[in-house]
């Protein structure tokens, strides 16, 4: 009984020695796989593709995805172009998207589009999207503007919407501008194509004026796009700012006139006062030298300096002065009862 235990427990010892085995041996050939990556060389090789398994074993060590550089190769070998694993791996390893880069290569030589891997790698470590970029040179983009407000001479508002044709610039792709410069530029140039007009309907008749004015202008100088076309989409009549802003400084002009004419006559009425107050100070001093005359006579009469028939002959001299002072002044008439 005891050996057929001994026997039992034997052989479920060997059983899990064995099951551990496989599972070592399993995790050993996941782990040999994944660092030594036999079906990517395989790929590679039968491909094309010329790379070294011991490339693949290295790019694992530096967190290089092999699989990346290795389908980045073998699209790049059939498409016709030779690219290097190393110049691969140095634009992964420097941030950028290796497949978009070798994607915009092959779309480039498809469309006879003078493009090679150092500009596309620089164009994308620019962050811009380098196949995007390619495809916009194959097929132009069209931009829409805002509805830009100008105004020609003879004052009347014009609302314009243009539509404005690019393809991409490989040259200058990298440090030019964007679509927002485009759009900027064209809208000061239809500002001043429309504002050296004579007449707002010269441009509603020839529209085509504006896109003449503003494609002259090289308004793609510098920009990371070449302008094809500019259509004028919509024109749309405003308002007549000249004549709103003529009756606005008459306006002004008015309220100035009238600040103006206030103030005169506020003056006026403030040098009338004075002279009132000028005048009653005179009556006043007037009225005070009058009183003065009899303490005077007074004196003079306590002195003995003036005598009664003196008196009498200056008061004679009075009424008669008076009288011929009536004499002299015209009638006046009557007033009438209304």
């Amino acid at each position: 009984m005891k050996n057929l235990i001994n026997m039992v427990l034997l052989a479920d010892f060997t059983i899990g020695i064995m099951i551990g085995i496989i599972v070592a041996s399993l995790i050993g050939l996941w782990i040999l796989f994944y660092f030594i990556p036999i079906g990517l060389w395989f790929q590679a090789t039968i491909s094309g593709a010329r790379i070294s398994l011991l490339q693949l074993i290295f790019m694992r060590w530096r967190k290089v995805p092999p699989s990346v550089i290795v389908n980045a190769m073998i699209n790049s070998k059939k498409a016709g172009l030779n690219l290097s694993s190393d110049e691969l791996e140095a634009h992964y390893l420097a941030g950028g998207k290796v497949q978009a880069v070798v994607n915009s290569l092959i779309s480039a030589d498809k469309a006879n589009i003078n493009l090679n891997f150092k500009a596309a790698t620089a164009i994308d470590l620019a962050g811009r999207d380098v196949f995007e970029a390619v495809q916009m040179s194959v097929n132009p983009k069209v931009i829409t503007t805002p509805k830009v407000s100008a105004v020609a001479k003879n004052g009347i508002q014009l609302f314009v919407i243009a539509r404005v044709t690019v393809r991409t610039n490989i040259n200058q792709l990298v440090g030019g501008a964007g679509e927002e410069t485009v759009i900027a530029r064209v809208g000061e140039g239809i500002v001043t194509s429309i504002g050296s007009a004579h007449d707002h309907r010269s441009v509603l008749e020839n529209p085509d004026t504006i896109s003449k004015t503003v494609l002259a202008k090289g308004l793609d100088a510098g920009t990371a796009f070449e302008i094809l076309s500019i259509d004028i989409a919509d024109i749309d009549v405003g308002e007549n700012i000249g004549a709103k802003l003529q009756t606005e400084q008459a306006s002004a002009d008015l309220k100035v006139a009238q600040a103006k004419a206030e103030e005169r006559r506020a003056m006026a009425v403030a040098s009338e006062q004075e002279m009132k107050a000028k005048a009653q100070e005179a009556r006043a001093k007037v009225i005070e030298a009058e009183a003065e005359i009899p303490k005077a006579m007074a004196e003079a009469f306590r002195s003995g300096n003036l005598g009664i028939m003196d008196y009498y002959k200056m008061k004679n001299i009075q009424a008669d002065t008076e009288m011929r002072d009536s004499i002299s002044k015209p009638p006046q008439k009557p007033k009438e009862n209304k």
